[in-house]
């Protein structure tokens, strides 16, 4: 294996991690589609991209797909020659896919190389009518493949029966499509009456999009229409991009007693396929074609998922901004209800002015400051103390305001949120419409250390003898509250007397703390109690709106689309490199190396030493393998090549 494909498969692993580890959460438009294309993304590139770029030179797995009733288990048995996959009338008639391969090839279907989530069981053919060739259907084995060894089939390219791409089970049609996603090429039958229907158009144009080599069976075609019909396929094809795609006519015909077509109905199919099988160089370009194609659909695949990965983040982004602005929209509101006054109502204001009055503001400051000493120092002598009253009074009124803003911002963030289709599935079984249980006790403690805060920064402020013996002469707490007052009263939200007297309290407790510290040292003690009130306010909800964060952080974890793009376009740059390198450079390590770092003598060595789950010989069960419910229904009509056999 050369550096360049080492570093191509490094880059392949990359973009799967990418792809598999992006979060698509939440029920937005295009989501499901962008899912769905991610996982199938994933499943292609553990089911074959990074194996065929591993291998180049592997044999190669041609898929034989095609609509319900189609005749592909009667197109394989002929290729054969010999029933080795079951055919009939009750659909679904494929469950466990039938992987025909040369005995020459067994380790390497026997291994976990491609299709790594499929089990392997292993078939023996036997003499059987198509009618009990093969496993009975079992919808419990949906999960495994039957791998078949027979001489007949040219070493190099494996055959595999796939289950109707519109069966009536969805396993059936979702296996399907990833065994479809595996292959090198497609052997894609259709009927006369059946070629124009959307479901095989859509796997056809998908065909297109990642370049693979198909071949088109255009099968019971009814005598005398076969140049017709063709031609009609063939302007369809051609319209979609598949003008050079094969077209095998299979007229109708009876079949034998084992229900099988006449050897030359299928010899232009067989023609072709061992022609591919048989020259290297032609396995080599249908490899490499299919392999450049299906990285490129990744590459364009990756960047849909990108794109849905963003819109997410975008949506998860509004959801956010809904919620934190409703909490700033809370702490705005705070704090103008620390500015305007409004918690100076009432009785804080009458019992304040108790305190201080207002007929002293214009004497001499130290005269008032005496007095005031005077006064302060009588109620410590057994009056009432209206600094503790205030100081309460400010209390509770900082906490109520906080507690009911709190409570208006869950109750909006809500609603706003839940207006949304996106946001109610994103709330389903959550409450976040109310404040948290223990908000009030944060609310309280928020208060107090904020307090305590103030405390601290007057204690620094006083910091000279003079200061301090101002201070203690008063008393912190006192100090403290006339504080608390020029903080909350710049007094927008009162009138009338309430103004004056708000007004004038404001104005003596600031000359108070300036008859104490000096103007400029109360100017910043004002403006540093403010700030770190906010600042914890701030805190103080969003943590609340934190609460969103149990919904929203899986949204918003996880890579962003241009991480996606990134590895997309990095592998892109590391498959070029790959593809330009010297001829035969890129070739896939030589057969001998079957399994990496283990050379294999005996090719067959893999399935007999286990790597198969168990073996079955390829006939009905003896226990009524054709009984109800093995095949399942046909909602689109009888296999006419079935319908014929004697």
């Amino acid at each position: 294996m050369t550096d360049a494909t080492i570093a191509a498969l490094d880059r392949l692993d990359a973009l799967r991690d990418a792809l598999d580890g992006v979060a698509l959460p939440l029920s937005i438009a295009g989501a499901d589609a962008a899912r769905d294309a991610r996982a199938a993304a994933v499943r292609q590139i553990d089911d074959y991209v990074q194996p065929r770029l591993a291998h180049l030179d592997a044999p190669l797995l041609a898929v034989v797909g095609g609509s319900t009733g189609a005749g592909k288990s009667t197109v394989v048995n002929a290729l054969v020659g010999v029933p080795v996959t079951r055919t009939g009338v009750i659909r679904p008639t494929t469950r466990q896919p039938i992987l025909l391969h040369s005995p020459a090839d067994a380790a390497w279907f026997a291994s976990q190389r491609i299709l790594p989530g499929l089990a392997r069981t292993t078939g023996v053919v036997r003499e059987a009518p198509a009618s009990e060739a093969g496993e009975a259907p079992d919808a419990a084995r949906i999960g495994s493949v039957v791998l078949v060894a027979d001489e007949r089939v040219p070493a190099g390219l494996a055959i595999l029966d796939a289950p109707d791409v519109d069966s009536i089970a969805d396993e059936n049609r979702a296996l399907a499509a990833q065994l479809l996603a595996a292959a090198d090429l497609w052997l894609f039958a259709t009927t006369a009456n059946r070629y124009a229907d959307a479901v095989p158009w859509r796997l056809l144009d998908d065909a297109a999009a990642r370049d693979i080599t198909v071949g088109v069976v255009l099968n019971r075609v009814p005598p005398g229409a076969e140049d017709e019909v063709e031609a009609d396929l063939r302007q369809m094809l051609g319209e979609r991009g598949l003008g050079a795609a094969p077209v095998f006519v299979v007229p109708e015909t009876a079949l034998d007693d084992r229900g099988m077509l006449p050897p030359g109905r299928v010899a232009g199919i067989r023609g072709w396929l061992a022609g591919i099988a048989g020259d290297r160089a032609e396995r080599a370009r249908v490899a490499g074609r299919t392999l450049a194609g299906a990285v490129d659909r990744l590459a364009v695949t990756a960047r849909a998922v990108a794109d849905a990965r963003d819109e997410q983040l975008v949506t998860a982004a509004d959801l956010r901004g809904t919620v934190d602005d409703a909490h700033r929209d809370a702490a705005a509101r705070i704090a103008d209800a620390t500015k305007d006054g409004a918690l100076l109502r009432g009785e804080v204001l009458a019992r304040w002015q108790d305190f201080v009055g207002t007929s002293d503001v214009f004497r001499s400051i130290e005269s008032w400051f005496s007095r005031a000493r005077d006064r302060v120092t009588a109620w410590f002598q057994g009056r009432p103390a209206p600094t503790i009253e205030v100081e309460r009074e400010l209390e509770s009124g900082l906490h109520a305001v906080m507690v009911d803003e709190a409570e208006r911002a869950a109750a909006d963030a809500w609603q706003r949120i839940r207006h949304s289709a996106v946001g109610r599935e994103l709330t389903a079984g959550s409450d976040l419409s109310h404040a948290s249980a223990d908000l009030s006790e944060r609310a309280s403690r928020l208060v107090r250390d904020w307090q305590q805060g103030l405390v601290e920064l007057i204690s620094e402020q006083a910091a000279g003898k003079r200061t301090k013996a101002r201070v203690m002469s008063l008393g912190l707490n006192v100090i403290t509250v006339a504080l608390m007052v020029v903080v909350f009263a710049s007094t927008g939200g009162l009138t009338g007397g309430e103004l004056a007297i708000a007004g004038g309290s404001a104005v003596v407790g600031q000359k108070l703390l300036e008859t104490i510290f000096g103007e400029d040292a109360v100017r910043r003690l004002a403006a540093q109690a403010r700030d770190d009130l906010e600042r914890r306010v701030d805190g103080l909800l969003a943590a609340e709106a934190a609460r969103w964060d149990a919904l929203l952080a899986p949204v918003e974890a996880g890579i962003g689309g241009d991480a996606l793009r990134d590895a997309a376009s990095e592998l892109g740059a590391a498959m070029r490199a790959v593809e330009h390198e010297p001829s035969g450079a890129s070739h896939a390590l030589e057969r001998s190396d079957l399994v990496e770092g283990e050379a294999m003598e005996d090719p067959q060595e893999a399935a007999v030493l286990g790597e198969a789950e168990d073996v079955h010989e390829l006939d009905a069960h003896p226990d009524g393998a054709r009984g109800a419910g093995e095949g399942g229904g046909d909602e689109r009509g009888v296999d006419e090549h079935d319908r014929r056999a004697p």
